[in-house]
C-alpha cells in the first residue's frame, strides 16, 4: 500500500510538472483571508467612497489578510498578536482600487509588427512592465480582451512580479479577414491546419465554421479563461474588416455561447453596428464591447435583455491612437469618435448595465494615460458615477464569469469581507474627479490583497 502511494504521488507531481505547473484559473488567488494571526493594516481618520454622491463621515478601516475586517466610525484595535501597521489617512478620501474592464495586458505595449517579430520571452517581459505599472495607476484588477495573459496572471498571482489581478480572455476569436486577423494578403490562401505567428502567440485565432468555434473557445477555457472574447464585427485597428461588417454567423456565435455556458460562464463581443450588437444579443452573449455605432432599437434591445454595455469615451484628443493622416485606420477611428457622445446619452437614457474601460492598444505611449479616461466621463455623468464605473459596477461584470472566476471574493466595493483593493486618494474625487488624472502625485497609498505597493505617507 505504502508503494502504491508512493507512486500516485510521483505521478501526481509528474502530472503538474508536465502542466507547467498550471492550475485552474482560481487556483493561485484562495477567496479572502481574514485571520487575525495574519498581517494587520489599520487604516484610520478616512471618509470612504462607497458608490454615493457623498462621501462617508471619518471611518477607520481593518485590513486581516487580502481582506476587509472591520469597518467603523469608533476607534478599532489592531488585534493582539498581529503583525501590523497603522497608516494615518488625514481626513483623505479611501475609494476601492480602479477596474479596467477592457484592457490588452500582452498587447498595449508591442505594435503588431513588434509583437510578430519579437519572441515570446520578450513580450512578457514588457508585458509585465505595463502589468506593474498598471497597479501603480492604480488598476487593481483589469479583465484582459485579447491576448496570451495566462502566465502573467499566473506570475502575478503567485507573487513573482507586482501587478493588477487578471481575468484573462485568452486569444480573441476572429474569422478570415475580421478584426483581429493580421495577416496580409501574401499570407493567402490559408493551408487548412496551418497558423500564422499571432495565433502561435496567442493573441488571436481565426475560426470560420461553428464547429471550430467551438472549439476555439473551449481551448481558452481549457488554458483558464474566465470568458470568452470574439470579434463580431469590424475594427479599426486590423488591415482588411470594415467596420460595417458583421463576421460571424449566429450559428458560429452560439457555438462559443453554448462552449461558455457550459463552463458556466459567458461571451462577450466586439461590435459596433446595429446589426453586429444584434445578431450577438440573439446567440445569446452577455455583453457588448464599444458598440458606438448603435441606434436606439439595439439599445433598447440590450435594457430588455440586461446586456451590458463595456465601452470608452473615445475622442479625438490627444489620447487618440495615432496613425498616419489620411490612413484607412484613421478614418474608422474618426467614424467610431463620432459615435461616443450618442452611444452614452443612449446608455443613459435606457439605463443600461454600464462598464468601464480604456482599451488602449499598441500605444506604450497612451498606456500612462489609462486614469486619464475617467474625467473624460463628466460630460455625461457625475462623479460619483464614473467612480462606479469602474469600481462596483465593473466589479459586477467580473461576476458574470461564475464559477470560471478566479478571484471569488467581491472586488470594487469597500465592504466587510471584500478584497482589500484599496487607494488612498490626496483630496476628494467626488468634488474633484480630475484629481485621477495624476495617480502618482494623488494616489498616496495603493494596497492589492491587502499588501501595500506604494505608500507616500511614511517615510
Amino acid at each position: 500500500m505504502e508503494t502504491r502511494r508512493r507512486v500516485a504521488c510521483l505521478l501526481g507531481g509528474l502530472s503538474l510538472w508536465l502542466l507547467g505547473g498550471a492550475a485552474p484559473a482560481g487556483g493561485y488567488a484562495p477567496a479572502p483571508q481574514q485571520n487575525a494571526a495574519a498581517r494587520a493594516v489599520l487604516i484610520i481618520n478616512v471618509r470612504l467612497f462607497t458608490g454615493g454622491p457623498t462621501l462617508s463621515p471619518p471611518s477607520n478601516v481593518l485590513v486581516l489578510g487580502n481582506a476587509i475586517s472591520r469597518i467603523s466610525r469608533d476607534p478599532i484595535a489592531l488585534p493582539t498578536g498581529a503583525e501590523g501597521m497603522t497608516i494615518d489617512g488625514g481626513g483623505r478620501t479611501l475609494m476601492p482600487g480602479l477596474i479596467d474592464a477592457h484592457w490588452h495586458t500582452m498587447l498595449v505595449a508591442l505594435t503588431p509588427a513588434q509583437l510578430l517579430g519579437s519572441d515570446a520571452g520578450f513580450a512578457n517581459l514588457v508585458a509585465g512592465a505595463q502589468a506593474s505599472a498598471a497597479l501603480m495607476r492604480g488598476f487593481t484588477t483589469i479583465r484582459d480582451l485579447g491576448g496570451p495573459a495566462f502566465s502573467l496572471k499566473r506570475a502575478i498571482d503567485s507573487g513573482l512580479i507586482a501587478g493588477p489581478r487578471i481575468y484573462p480572455s485568452g486569444a480573441m476569436i476572429t474569422i478570415t479577414g475580421g478584426h483581429g486577423d493580421f495577416r496580409q494578403l501574401t499570407d493567402l490562401p490559408r493551408t487548412p491546419g496551418a497558423f500564422t505567428r499571432m495565433e502561435l502567440l496567442g493573441g488571436a485565432i481565426v475560426a470560420d465554421s461553428p464547429d471550430e468555434v467551438r472549439m476555439r473557445a473551449r481551448e481558452q477555457l481549457m488554458q483558464g479563461a474566465s470568458q470568452v472574447k470574439l470579434t463580431a464585427g469590424g475594427g479599426v485597428s486590423s488591415p482588411f474588416s470594415p467596420l460595417d461588417v458583421s463576421t460571424f454567423t449566429e450559428a458560429e456565435l452560439r457555438g462559443a455561447v453554448e462552449a461558455a455556458e457550459n463552463w458556466g460562464t459567458y461571451v462577450t463581443v466586439h461590435a459596433y453596428t446595429p446589426a453586429a450588437i444584434q445578431r450577438a444579443i440573439a446567440a445569446g452573449v452577455k455583453c457588448i464591447e464599444h458598440a458606438h455605432l448603435m441606434d436606439e432599437a439595439t439599445a433598447r434591445m440590450m435594457a430588455a435583455r440586461g446586456i451590458w454595455l463595456s465601452t470608452q469615451p473615445f475622442l479625438d484628443d490627444e489620447d487618440a491612437t495615432p496613425f498616419p493622416p489620411g490612413s484607412f485606420e484613421r478614418g474608422k477611428q474618426l467614424e467610431v469618435i463620432a459615435g461616443t457622445d450618442r452611444v452614452y446619452q443612449l446608455a443613459r437614457k435606457y439605463r443600461l448595465k454600464l462598464a468601464f474601460g480604456t482599451d488602449i492598444l499598441f500605444a506604450p505611449n497612451l498606456a500612462p494615460r489609462q486614469t486619464a479616461q475617467l474625467p473624460k466621463l463628466k460630460r455625461w455623468f457625475s462623479a460619483s458615477e464614473i467612480l462606479s464605473q469602474a469600481t462596483a459596477a465593473n466589479g459586477e461584470l467580473l461576476r458574470l464569469s461564475g464559477p470560471r472566476n478566479p478571484y471569488p471574493g467581491k472586488i470594487g466595493v469597500i465592504e466587510q469581507g471584500a478584497y482589500a483593493d484599496l487607494l488612498l486618494v490626496e483630496g476628494n474625487p467626488i468634488d474633484n474627479i480630475d484629481l485621477l488624472d495624476d495617480p502618482e502625485r494623488n494616489f498616496r497609498v495603493i494596497m492589492k490583497d491587502g499588501r501595500i505597493y506604494k505608500n507616500t505617507l511614511t517615510g
